[in-house]
C-alpha cells in the first residue's frame, strides 16, 4: 500500500479510538511506518497502543510557547488578527511523540477553543500544518482519530487526508451523524469515503445499516461484529491487545484492513 493518510471520525462512543490504535497496530505488524494522531480531546488513543497515561506525549495545543514562536500569536490573547498561517512544523512530530506498541509512533494533538474564544486560530494553523507536513513515503501511514461529532468539520482539519472512514452502530442517531459528516467532509475536497459499521451483531444489523446509509449516497465497506474482548478492555482501561481472546479482534481489524486498502488502491469517488 503507498503512503496514507486516513482519517476516522464517527458520533461519541461509537468505538473509533479502538478501531484508529487497532488499525495503527496491524498496519505496523505487517512492517508500515505508522503514525497514530489523537486529534480527540479526549486523547485515549494512548490505551489501545498500551503507552501508559504518564508516559503519554503532551497535548501540541497545550505547547503555548510553541504555537507562539511558530505562529507570531499567542493562544488565548487578543494581539491581533495576523499570524503566520503555514508556520514550521517540521521539527514538531520527533519531538512531541511517544512510541507504543508495535512500534506505532503517537502525536497527541489536543484541544483547540471554540472560535470566539479569544485567538484560536494559531493553534488551528499548527495542527492543521503538521497534519499536511506529515509527507509519507512509500510504506508510510498517518492515521487520524478525530474528534467527536461535526466540530472537527468546522475547521477543515481532515483537509488533504486521502479517505475520510466514518464509523457508525446499528441505530439511526449515528447514521444522521455520519451523513452529516460525510456532507462537510465531501464540501472541504475529501474525495474517498466510506463507511464501516460497529458492534454489528448479526446479518439483518448489517442489511439495516446499507438500507439506512443509501438515502445517504453512502457506502458500507466493512461491518465488525460485537467482540467481547473490547468491550472488557474498555471497562478496564486497557488495550484489547493486552487481553486473552484479542485473536478474534485482531483477525476483525485484519478484514478491515484489507478492506480499507482495496478502497485507497480503487479509482477516486
Amino acid at each position: 500500500m503507498v503512503g496514507t493518510k486516513l482519517a476516522v471520525a464517527g458520533k461519541g462512543g461509537v468505538g473509533k479510538t479502538t478501531i484508529v490504535g487497532s488499525l495503527a497496530r496491524i498496519w505496523a505488524r505487517d512492517g508500515m511506518n505508522v503514525w497514530a494522531v489523537d486529534a480527540d480531546p479526549a486523547a485515549h488513543l494512548h490505551t489501545v497502543l498500551e503507552i501508559p497515561k504518564a508516559s503519554a506525549p503532551s497535548p501540541i495545543s497545550s505547547e503555548l510557547d510553541l504555537i507562539e514562536e511558530r505562529t507570531g500569536a499567542r493562544p488565548g490573547t487578543t494581539t491581533g488578527p495576523f499570524f503566520r498561517l503555514n508556520p514550521k512544523v517540521d521539527d514538531i512530530p520527533a519531538r512531541y511523540s511517544r512510541m507504543g506498541a508495535d512500534g506505532v509512533r503517537l502525536l497527541v494533538l489536543g484541544t483547540i477553543r471554540a472560535a470566539g474564544g479569544g485567538c484560536f486560530c494559531p493553534e488551528n494553523a499548527v495542527l492543521r500544518s503538521l497534519l499536511e507536513h506529515l509527507v509519507l513515503e512509500a510504506r508510510d501511514a498517518v492515521l487520524v482519530d478525530m474528534e467527536a461529532g461535526l466540530e472537527p468539520f468546522g475547521r477543515a482539519t481532515c483537509r488533504g487526508v486521502d479517505m475520510l472512514l466514518v464509523v457508525v452502530e446499528p441505530g439511526s442517531r449515528s447514521i444522521e451523524t455520519a451523513a452529516r459528516i460525510s456532507e462537510l467532509a465531501r464540501q472541504m475536497g475529501v474525495r474517498r469515503l466510506g463507511v464501516v459499521a460497529n458492534r454489528v451483531r448479526d446479518e439483518r444489523q448489517r442489511e439495516i445499516v446499507e438500507e439506512m446509509l443509501r438515502p445517504h449516497h453512502l457506502r458500507l465497506i466493512d461491518a465488525l461484529p460485537d467482540v467481547p474482548v473490547v468491550t472488557r478492555a474498555d471497562l478496564e482501561g486497557r488495550s484489547p491487545f493486552a487481553l486473552p481472546g484479542a485473536d478474534r479482534w485482531v483477525q476483525t481489524i485484519r478484514h478491515l484492513s484489507v478492506k480499507v486498502s482495496e478502497e485507497l488502491e480503487g479509482s477516486d469517488g
